[in-house]
C-alpha cells in the first residue's frame, strides 16, 4: 500500500496517519486529483452507472468493490466489517475523541490576568485565594509592541512573593476570554456576591438558564465551552446540573441589499437614525415582525414605516376615549369582542413561548383593527371596551415595552405594566361559535359546511350524511363506516 505525505493530516488526531479513501472524502479527492492517483468507489451513489465521480461522494449508499460486503447499505457495512475484523483478530472497535488541549494564554490586555507570580526563590507561586481576583490596571498604555501592555506596567508587574515575601514578577499573559464567558451565567445569578464565585442558593433558584438564543456560530465555541464547564463543575460537586441551558434557539440574520450586513460590503444599517425618528419600540417591533425569528429577513424601509403607523394607530386607539351606553349594545357584539380577546391572548401567549414573534404581532394588529372598527361603530359597552384596552396594552408590553408603559400610566394604572400578571385566556370563551366541517367520501372532498362549534359527533355525522352534495356519492352504495375527527372532518367510507 503506497504511503503519501500530506499537510492536511493532523498529527494529534487519531494515530497521525489516515487511510485515504479519495472517492469519499473531499480532501483526499482533491489530493488524488492533483497527483493523478486512482479513485476507487466503494460506496455507490444512487443510480451510479460506474462512471468516474466528479466530486467526492460523502453520503450513505450501497457498498461496491468491497468483496463479500458488496450490496450492503454503507451504515450496515461499517458494522459488518467491524465484526469481521474483530472475529479475525485483525482489529477492534475504538472511540476516538476529538478533544485537544486548550491554550488559554493571550498576550493582550483584555481578559482575566493569570494569577501566578514568578519568584527567584520559590519558583512559580499561585496567588492566594484571599488575594483574588487580580485586577487589570486602569493606566495601561497600548503601544504597537506586539506584546501585552501589562508587560510594561511596572505597578502591575512588580509584586511580592505570596510565599516568602521576596520581590517578584506577575504573569503578564491574560486568559482567553472564553474562560470567563463559559461560566458567567453562574455569576449573573448573584453578581454582587463576595464570598465566592456565586451564591449557591441563588444558582439553585435561577439555573439552569431557560433559553439560550444567539447565532448558530455560537454552537461551535461558546456553547461548547459553557457545556464543558458546567459538566466539569457538576462532576466536582460544585453545581447540581450538567446542562447549563435547557433550550436553544438560533435566530436568523437581517440582510440588506440581498447580502448579510458587513462592514466590508458597506451595507450595515445602523438603527440610530430610525430610533431618533420613529422610536426604539418601532425598530424593535419591526425586527420582530420582518420574518420568522429563526430565518431572518431583509431590511425594508417601507416595512418599518408600516410598523410605525400601526403603533401610532394603537396609541390613538388607547388614548382616544370611548363612551357608549351599555343598554344600546347587542349581546352578540359583546360576545364577538370577548371571543376575539381570548383568542388573541391565546395566540400571543403561544407564539411568544415558541418565539413566533412575527405572527404574534400579526395577531395584535388584527385585534387592533377590530377594536378600531368597534370604536367607530359604538357597538360595545364601556366596561367591555376598558377590558379589551387593558388586555391590548398588556399583550403589547413584550413587543413595545416603552410605549406600553407610557400608555399604562396615561390610562391611570399603577406603575408598572411590566409588574402585572400576564393575561389568561378562557378556552370556552375563545372557542369559535361556528367552524368549518370538511366532509369526504372515500377520502375525497365532497362538501364544506358551517356548523356550530358545539356540534356533537352524532350531529356531525347526521348533518354530513344529509348533505345533498354528499348524497350524490353515497346513494345506492353501502356505507361501511363513518370516521369523525372532532371539529374538523367527517369521512364516509362506501362500497
Amino acid at each position: 500500500m503506497p504511503i503519501w505525505i500530506a499537510d492536511y493530516v493532523l498529527l494529534g488526531y487519531g494515530t497521525g496517519a489516515v487511510m485515504a479513501v479519495p472517492a469519499h472524502d473531499e480532501r483526499d479527492f482533491a489530493f488524488a486529483k492533483k497527483y493523478n492517483l486512482p479513485i476507487r468507489v466503494v460506496v455507490a451513489p444512487p443510480d451510479w452507472d460506474g462512471k468516474e465521480l466528479e466530486e467526492a461522494y460523502i453520503e450513505p449508499g450501497a457498498m461496491v468493490n468491497s468483496g463479500q460486503f458488496n450490496g450492503l447499505p454503507s451504515e450496515k457495512g461499517i458494522e459488518a466489517i467491524s465484526d469481521f475484523l474483530e472475529k479475525k483478530g485483525w482489529g477492534k472497535r475504538a472511540v476516538s475523541y476529538r478533544l485537544r488541549d486548550w491554550l488559554i494564554s493571550r498576550q493582550r490586555y483584555w481578559g482575566a490576568p493569570i494569577p501566578m507570580v514568578y519568584c527567584q526563590k520559590c519558583g512559580v507561586v499561585p496567588v492566594p485565594e484571599k488575594d483574588l481576583p487580580v485586577l487589570l490596571p486602569e493606566d495601561a498604555e497600548f503601544k504597537p509592541t506586539g506584546e501585552s501592555p501589562l508587560k510594561y506596567n511596572e505597578k502591575f508587574v512588580n509584586t511580592k512573593c505570596p510565599r516568602c515575601g521576596s520581590p517578584s514578577k506577575r504573569e503578564t499573559d491574560t486568559m482567553d476570554t472564553f474562560m470567563c464567558s463559559s461560566w458567567y451565567f453562574l455569576r449573573y445569578a448573584s453578581p454582587h456576591y463576595e464570598k465566592a464565585a456565586f451564591d449557591d442558593k441563588k444558582a439553585k433558584y435561577w439555573l439552569p438558564v431557560d433559553l439560550y438564543t444567539g447565532g448558530a456560530e455560537h454552537a461551535v465555541m461558546h456553547l461548547f465551552y459553557a457545556r464543558f464547564f458546567a459538566k466539569a463543575l457538576r462532576d466536582m460537586g460544585i453545581i447540581g446540573f450538567g446542562e447549563p441551558f435547557t433550550r436553544l434557539f438560533n435566530q436568523g440574520v437581517i440582510i440588506a441589499e440581498k447580502h448579510k450586513m458587513s462592514k466590508s460590503r458597506g451595507n450595515v444599517i445602523t438603527p440610530d437614525a430610525y430610533v431618533s425618528e420613529l422610536g426604539a419600540d418601532a425598530v424593535r417591533a419591526y425586527l420582530m415582525f420582518v420574518a420568522p425569528w429563526e430565518q431572518g429577513g431583509e431590511w425594508n424601509d417601507s416595512g418599518i414605516s408600516g410598523i410605525s403607523r400601526w403603533l401610532n394607530r394603537l396609541w390613538n386607539l388607547v388614548l382616544g376615549g370611548y363612551s357608549q351606553d351599555a343598554k344600546d349594545n347587542p349581546a352578540d357584539q359583546e360576545r364577538a369582542l370577548s371571543r376575539l380577546t381570548h383568542q388573541t391572548i391565546r395566540k400571543v401567549t403561544q407564539d411568544l413561548e415558541k418565539l413566533r414573534l412575527n405572527t404574534m404581532i400579526a395577531a395584535l394588529m388584527e385585534y387592533t383593527n377590530y377594536m378600531a372598527k368597534a370604536r367607530d361603530e359604538g357597538i360595545i359597552s364601556n366596561a367591555a371596551w376598558k377590558e379589551a384596552i387593558d388586555t391590548l396594552m398588556l399583550l403589547l408590553a413584550p413587543t413595545a415595552p416603552h410605549l406600553a408603559e407610557e400608555l399604562w400610566q396615561q390610562t391611570g394604572h399603577q406603575y408598572s405594566i411590566h409588574n402585572q400578571s400576564w393575561p389568561k385566556w378562557d378556552e370556552a370563551l375563545a372557542r369559535d361559535e361556528e367552524l368549518t366541517l370538511v366532509v369526504q367520501v372515500n377520502g375525497k372532498l365532497r362538501e364544506r359546511m358551517a356548523v356550530p362549534a358545539s356540534i356533537t359527533e352524532d350531529e356531525a355525522k347526521e348533518k354530513a350524511l344529509a348533505s345533498p352534495k354528499v348524497k350524490a356519492y353515497t346513494e345506492g352504495k353501502k356505507i361501511i363506516k363513518v370516521i369523525y375527527v372532532p371539529g374538523r372532518l367527517v369521512n364516509i367510507v362506501v362500497k
